[in-house]
């Protein structure tokens, strides 16, 4: 009871010094009240079987409540989203983990140092959380001890002084029989003490300019060449202008300040920055080389091209000198005539016996098909070789892909691009004729050449 009576008047006490959520220089001042929870459970004691965040929100089961305010702060805004609390908790321990209490008195005295997570996160003006660090000192019936906090809260605004806060704390203690312990808080508080920091009789929570001594009749704030307009809405505060344009003054009446006018004497347009555009196309008449003809700004106010004359603009076709189709982007396409000439011009490619080289009559096959193909820029062809079965499997698998890469090789040296090509040798997996017969395993001895773009 002699404790009980100590905690009551220290209580009273520090209602002059603690609690500051989300404070700032407008509303340095906030008092709070609320009741708190001391839950010893999951912690990690070693005394107790909670372990880190066990049963973390049982509050049936470990939570100490006393049913009344049992939280009262006060405190300070500091600077840069740093505010100072001292704060003090009662309570009564019924629970210290799964075992029971004899209603043992409780009291802190806390001092701690928060930072306003809005600060990082970029102003919520109703939702402030925040993050602590501090110390305090705590008596339960017969023991006492120093402890080392950290937390972490929210507050709620529901008007510029008055909020909800909710707050979580981590109490580790030092050589005591009180373990370490959580402390959860809810409660009500009530931010005050606004200053005229530009001492112009307004206060800065009212204060448009709190910074720059100002007129009452326009919330504080200046307006230093008289047009009626404020300075920080003013885009000319020292000469006198036009509201519609910011208070800013327009010389050749086109509707656009002077101090945004390319050609502040030439009436314009906004769209061209106060400058003059004959054709309309956007480029003003001074940067347009067809002042008289209107063209895209990316061509300098000058229709675009179409040297070929396909259909498809320079700027688009990717074969600007050769005419081809809008579907191919302006180049030519391979047509089926000319796919079902290559078909047969390869069916004449041949190789000497077990060997990648080419049979002599073969060389002007391969030329045509080299000339057909170098034609079509865009037309992508998979080169395929193929064996018998004469032979083990590994050997002619290598001999097919060093059949396709040759005529690969001999199609780029002729003119084709080798991005169009890729060569892919199959080995004797894609029969097209049976290789019991003399005649069929001539027939899978192959190459083949096929459009796949």
């Amino acid at each position: 009871m002699k404790h009980l009576k100590v905690a009551l008047l220290a209580l009273l006490l520090i209602t002059g010094f603690s609690n500051v959520n989300a404070q700032d220089e407008n509303n340095p001042w906030a008092i709070g009240f609320g009741v708190n929870a001391v839950d010893f459970y999951p912690t990690n004691s070693g005394d107790l079987p909670g372990k880190w965040y066990d049963e973390f929100a049982n509050a049936d089961d470990h939570y100490n409540i006393l049913p009344a305010i049992s939280k009262l702060t006060v405190g300070r805004y500091l600077a840069a989203g740093f505010s100072l609390e001292v704060g003090g908790t009662l309570n009564k321990i019924e629970k210290i983990g799964d075992f029971e209490a004899d209603d043992l008195s409780f009291f802190a005295v806390d001092g701690t140092v928060k930072y306003d997570l809005n600060k990082l996160i970029g102003e919520t003006a109703w939702f402030d959380p925040y993050a602590s660090v501090g110390g305090g000192y705590t008596w339960m019936d017969d023991w006492d001890t120093g402890t080392f906090n950290g937390g972490a809260g929210f507050n709620v605004w529901f008007t510029d002084n008055l909020g909800l806060n909710l707050e979580t704390k981590y109490k580790h203690t030092f050589e005591s029989n009180i373990i370490q312990h959580w402390q959860h808080s809810a409660g009500i508080v009530v931010k005050f003490g606004g200053t005229d920091t530009d001492g112009d009789g307004i206060f800065d929570k009212d204060d448009a300019c709190p910074e720059v001594f100002g007129l009452a009749e326009f919330k504080g704030c200046p307006d230093s060449d008289n047009d009626g307009i404020i300075d920080s809405e003013d885009a000319c505060p020292n000469t006198a202008g036009l509201a519609a344009l910011n208070g800013c003054p327009d010389a050749d009446g086109d509707g656009i300040a002077d101090k945004s006018d390319a050609c502040p004497n030439e009436k314009g347009t906004k769209a061209n920055n106060g400058c003059p555009d004959t054709d309309g196309d956007g480029v003003i008449d001074s940067k347009d080389e067809c002042p008289s003809v209107a063209g895209p700004v990316a061509n300098n106010g000058c229709p675009w091209p179409d040297v070929d004359g396909d259909g498809v603009l320079d700027k688009d076709d990717d074969c600007p000198k050769v005419a081809g189709t809008v579907a191919n982007k302006g180049c030519p396409e391979i047509t089926a005539v000319e796919v079902a000439k290559l078909d047969e011009l390869f069916k004449t490619v041949y190789f000497d016996t077990g060997k990648d080289t080419f049979k002599a009559d073969t060389y002007s096959k391969l030329d045509t098909a080299a000339e057909i193909m170098a034609k079509y820029s865009t037309a992508k062809f998979a080169i395929g070789g193929h064996t018998d079965s004469v032979g083990s499997a590994t050997l002619n698998q290598q001999l097919s892909e060093k059949r396709a890469n040759a005529v690969k090789k001999y199609l780029v040296s002729k003119g084709v691009s080798e991005s169009n090509l890729t060569a892919t040798g199959y080995g004797e997996d894609m029969p097209i004729a049976s290789n019991n017969t003399r005649a069929g395993r001539a027939e899978n001895r192959r190459v083949e050449v096929k459009l796949i773009k």
